[in-house]
């Protein structure tokens, strides 16, 4: 009889041992795919935009170098160009291929958005009519856990945890690609000079209302630094060429959200423009904003195109990614672009304190 009651208690305590292991996988599922804390404590991001798969890309191996805990692709991860999904998944696996990028991958968490040539056509919008498509081929390359709600959702916008209390970093992946309204153009594109005009009235979305109100749930929840990943320019005064300044309504809807949900610790990067620089937008109503521009990782631009909120008016025009150090004991984020020989053209270092309201 003993013998029994013992074996009742053996394996009635396994059956909660399964139980619990059950529930403890399905928690991690329903984690992943809403964008909770996935407990490692980050300490340094590197990021980077404007691959041509077509170049050879060793600056893979000094992105590796510094041993990121995260990468993120900030857009134009490959110049696909294309309606044919077959010749887009080949550009892809051109980059997959790379064994730079392979080193890379190994030890590093990789995050992506999209910018227009990955997308699928320059400077497209929500007018492009293979964006579902191009999704899969995204979704498919960067290895998107079939969990996550970037499958159930249209457009490809996530937001990502990690960390724990007092060192909750939040990263905030827009889609300013599938949502958004075309351009105002008014002239041929030149080499220094953008086409578009800004965009009259309100009317015009640059991530659409179902974006928009998700974006306020995000922010409304807690976490003690925020990184929002932009494929375009956020504080960039207007130029002429892509970037959010082209629908100022929606610039300054983004700048007033932030306001509203009194999101602490918020520093976008960006992309797009193949040339690196460092943004800064006192507001009276906010902290500063930060806006760091790394592009292009295999290319440059040899043209400025201006931008009166640069810091310390520097730019680089060389092949560059960025890189993100943050020191959770003395609270502040180290803002730096990298060149190929992982030299520092410029840095700056904001306290947690600046960026708080």
């Amino acid at each position: 009889m003993i013998y029994l009651n013992h074996m009742i208690k053996y394996f009635y305590s396994n059956i909660l041992t399964f139980r619990t292991i059950t529930c403890a996988i399905i928690l991690c599922c329903v984690f992943w795919s809403s964008g909770q804390s996935q407990g490692q404590v980050v300490r340094k991001i590197a990021f980077g935009s404007c691959i041509s798969q077509n170049h050879p890309q060793y600056i893979w191996y000094k992105v590796a170098e510094q041993a990121p805990d995260i990468f993120i692709f900030c857009g134009d991860n490959i110049y696909g160009d294309t309606y044919d999904m077959q010749l887009l998944r080949q550009k892809y696996d051109m980059l997959g291929n790379k064994p730079g990028y392979r080193t890379l991958k190994k030890n590093t968490r990789i995050i992506a958005t999209w910018d227009d040539h990955d997308y699928g056509k320059n400077d497209a919008g929500k007018e492009y009519r293979m964006k579902a498509e191009s999704k899969k081929e995204f979704l498919r390359f960067f290895e998107e856990p079939d969990t996550s709600s970037r499958w159930s959702h249209e457009g490809i916008y996530h937001s990502y945890f990690f960390g724990e209390t007092g060192k909750l970093l939040q990263i905030i992946v827009l889609d300013t690609r599938t949502f958004r309204d075309k351009l105002l153009r008014v002239r041929a594109d030149t080499d220094c000079k953008g086409p578009y005009a800004k965009t009259p009235g309100k009317h015009k979305t640059f991530l659409g209302e179902e974006q928009w109100a998700w974006l306020e749930k995000e922010l409304s929840k807690p976490a003690d630094l925020r990184i929002i990943v932009s494929s375009t320019q956020f504080l960039v005064e207007f130029n002429g060429w892509e970037a959010w300044i082209n629908m100022p309504h929606e610039r300054e809807r983004m700048m007033q959200l932030i306001e509203k949900t009194r999101a602490n610790g918020v520093i976008f990067i960006s992309g797009d423009v193949h040339y690196a620089e460092l943004s800064r937008l006192k507001r009276q109503s906010c902290y500063p904003l930060y806006d760091l521009t790394s592009s292009g990782m295999t290319h440059g631009h040899p043209c400025d195109g201006g931008n009166i909120h640069r810091l310390h008016n520097y730019i680089y025009m060389k092949p560059n990614y960025g890189l993100i150090t943050i020191d959770w004991e003395q609270r502040n984020v180290r803002l730096e672009i990298k060149d190929e020989q992982n030299n520092s053209p410029f840095h700056h270092t904001v306290p947690f304190s600046e960026i708080s309201f």
